[in-house]
């Protein structure tokens, strides 16, 4: 099943304010029980959306690697931390660790699967964080997500509706 980032790129662009103003109107006065709304909301997407007809993320945003990533998929391409760091990494103004081209060295732009996914950085396996902590504590991520995961926009797109129709 393709996925047209072309089009999701058009659309994105076109509701990126009103999304970010929404985002925002949640941050700054959260309803009850936004944490639960969006889980609830999580599951719906997922029943939506494959990763794998996409890759919007791997093709255009880089993971930060954790030393602990680095030492870990460094031992499974059989190289130490260093060689990996010198062949596949920079580091970037913030002092993190991330990949020196997009798209990422590891997918395979064929079948956008992962050659490393076993082992992948705990960036990637938890991307796109819709879950990850209390939603208005990480909402700079959604902010930032809507624009590169139809995953994260399909969330705030269900979002606005179920927000709007309490």
């Amino acid at each position: 099943m393709a996925f047209n980032l072309r089009s999701f790129k058009k659309i994105m662009l076109a509701n990126r304010s009103a999304f970010r103003r929404f985002l925002t109107k949640l941050e700054n006065n959260p309803p009850r029980g936004l944490d639960q709304l969006a889980a609830r909301t999580d599951i719906e997407v997922w029943k939506e959306m494959d990763c794998l007809a996409c890759a919007n993320c791997c093709k255009t945003m880089s993971p930060t690697f954790t030393q602990v990533d680095i030492k870990r998929i460094a031992r499974h391409l059989d190289m130490s931390a260093d060689e990996f760091r010198k062949k596949w990494l920079y580091k970037d103004r913030n002092g993190d660790w991330i990949n020196k081209q997009q798209p990422c060295q590891f997918l395979n732009l064929k079948d956008n699967k992962c050659s490393i996914y076993e082992v992948r950085p705990r960036d990637c396996s938890g991307f796109p964080h819709h879950t990850k902590r209390h939603m208005t504590e990480y909402m700079h991520v959604f902010k930032q997500n809507v624009e590169y995961c139809p995953a994260t926009y399909k969330l705030v797109e269900k979002m606005i509706d179920k927000v709007n129709s309490k």
